[in-house]
């Protein structure tokens, strides 16, 4: 069980935490620029028809508590 932190803390930043904000960024730019993106696309690949089954079902019951999908990450940017 965690320890509630102390709201004066340094870790909390109102919104959210710049600090693990940075790393996080500066983590996924180090990983494209690594040029290993391709890989661990094969690697993330279902080993299996079960496996690719079992994730299909993941994203659908992950849609269904979604209010809807952003019209930005449709193809030809934001709808109008």
């Amino acid at each position: 069980m965690s320890k509630p932190q102390d709201p004066k803390s340094p870790d909390i930043q109102g919104e959210g935490n710049y600090d693990a904000t940075r790393r996080y960024d500066k983590a996924a730019t180090d990983f494209v620029q690594s040029g290993k993106v391709d890989q661990g696309a094969r690697d993330a690949r279902p080993k299996s028809e079960a496996e690719a089954e079992a994730m299909k079902k993941a994203e659908q019951e992950g849609k269904s508590h979604a209010k809807g999908e952003d019209p930005a990450l449709r193809k030809g940017g934001a709808s109008k």
